[in-house]
């Protein structure tokens, strides 16, 4: 059987890389950990996890098909973990960067359920910034 462990990476296909680069880096806090411009791959360091960039003009990204758009997007959103989880801080935070966020919710994740709230990235992708799990609903193995 196998047994994933973590979310190892992702892919967004981008029309405006550089848009996306000072969003998910000045923004998230990413950084650019390796790129590829002769293949069109642009790779950020999310905590554990990558955050890959495929402009959709370069040559892996002509082989993916059209543009991501309002009409035809690639998934629905992706949920990042955050910690420390400060809500009026990663408010202001946002603020200062002209992103208004959603509101507050308490969602089940990975972790259990516990403080969320979704923004948008700057071509329209949804991103969940994710609270530690409240209590004891801590959830670290899935039983089948």
């Amino acid at each position: 059987m196998i047994q994933i462990q973590e979310i190892d990476h992702l892919v967004l296909r981008v029309v405006d890389a550089e848009a996306m680069i000072r969003f998910y880096c000045e923004v998230l806090g990413c950084n650019i950990e390796k790129r590829q411009d002769d293949l069109g791959l642009i790779q950020l360091r999310a905590g554990r996890s990558l955050i890959d960039l495929v402009p959709v003009d370069g040559k892996l990204g002509r082989m993916g098909g059209a543009a991501p758009g309002a009409q035809g997007r690639n998934m629905d959103h992706f949920c990042v973990r955050v910690e420390p989880f400060d809500h009026d801080a990663i408010n202001r935070h946002l603020a200062a960067h002209g992103i208004t966020a959603g509101e507050l919710v308490q969602r089940y994740g990975a972790e259990g359920t516990g403080p969320s709230m979704y923004l948008c990235d700057p071509e329209g992708n949804t991103v969940e910034l994710k609270g530690p799990a409240l209590g004891s609903e801590l959830r670290t193995q899935v039983t089948p």
